[in-house]
């Protein structure tokens, strides 16, 4: 980053792309890719790499094996670093310079909300599982009821921060890098806990907030059994930009891995970025906009 901290990131290519470079997709989440989310990943950037894409998985600041101390969900540091990122992949000698960012829960959150800064590398996103508002449909608040969920996923998150960086990465440093965390992170229930209205702090990474921010191609896909639904049919309505939407029987889970009809997530996702990064016509913006 332009500050001088490191970010730590899997990078999935095809064997050529150095030859004949190939457009981007970005997933940007604070769930450790050495070990939270692995074998899931494993899964999905391996198969966009097979099918002629750059894919990346970062950790974002201050988790993972990635530098420095992250104190707060979707914070204006966090999308910042996005910016950077996506124009640091835009410059490899791998990329055709077009990236497209994807993301479940939180990094279906971030994707809107970096897609709402309008780097001009980015075409197009998936969101999945996620809202436009942050206040009205989140695991904090929902119509304005505090729910169990805000302490419960509290305390996963301050658990999950407080976890070391791998030696096998960051070498001697990881003890100076988990003691800076240790000693930094809040413990994030006492300010979610402190504004209980939808204030100021609510609005900030509320893509509701002006919905014409967006000019990227935007895919919103969530599930009825999931609570984050309500989001895309208000996506549907306020954005301006092209734009699909896609619900099914699931739950707050990727669709190819859901438990209830799963459904090919993957082959639906390659023939969105197959149009918007490839301009390749797959038709998928001939069907309708809805698909329930």
């Amino acid at each position: 980053m332009s500050d001088g901290t490191r970010l730590s990131a899997r990078i999935w290519l095809p064997v050529d792309a150095r030859e004949k470079p190939v457009p981007a997709i970005l997933e940007y989440l604070p769930y450790r890719h050495r070990d939270g989310t692995y074998v899931r990943d494993n899964g999905i950037h391996a198969y966009f790499a097979g099918h002629g894409y750059a894919s990346l998985r970062v950790d974002i600041r201050g988790s993972g094996e990635s530098e420095g101390v992250l104190i707060d969900e979707y914070l204006k540091q966090e999308q910042d670093d996005a910016l950077e990122v996506i124009a640091w992949i835009a410059r490899q000698p791998w990329s055709t310079g077009k990236v497209g960012m994807m993301g479940i829960s939180w990094g279906g959150f971030n994707a809107l909300q970096v897609a709402a800064r309008r780097p001009p590398e980015l075409k197009a996103i998936i969101t999945v599982d996620s809202t436009d508002d942050r206040y009205t449909d989140d695991a904090h608040y929902m119509g304005g009821a505090l729910l169990g969920e805000n302490m419960g996923w509290g305390c996963a998150f301050f658990m999950q921060q407080g976890r070391a960086p791998d030696p096998a990465v960051v070498g001697s440093r990881w003890l100076e890098m988990w003691k800076q965390r240790l000693k930094t992170i809040p413990h994030p229930v006492e300010r979610w806990m402190s504004h209980q209205t939808r204030d100021a702090f609510w609005r900030h990474g509320s893509v509701s907030e002006n919905f014409g921010a967006i000019r990227c191609a935007v895919y919103a896909i969530g599930g009825w059994e999931d609570a984050y639904t309500n989001a895309i049919l208000r996506l549907m309505r306020g954005l301006d930009a092209p734009r699909k939407a896609l619900i099914g029987p699931w739950a707050h889970t990727y669709p190819h891995v859901a438990d209830l009809n799963p459904m090919g997530f993957l082959q639906e996702a390659m023939r969105w970025w197959d149009h918007w990064l490839k301009d390749r016509d797959t038709g998928i913006m001939d069907e309708p906009m809805i698909r329930a």
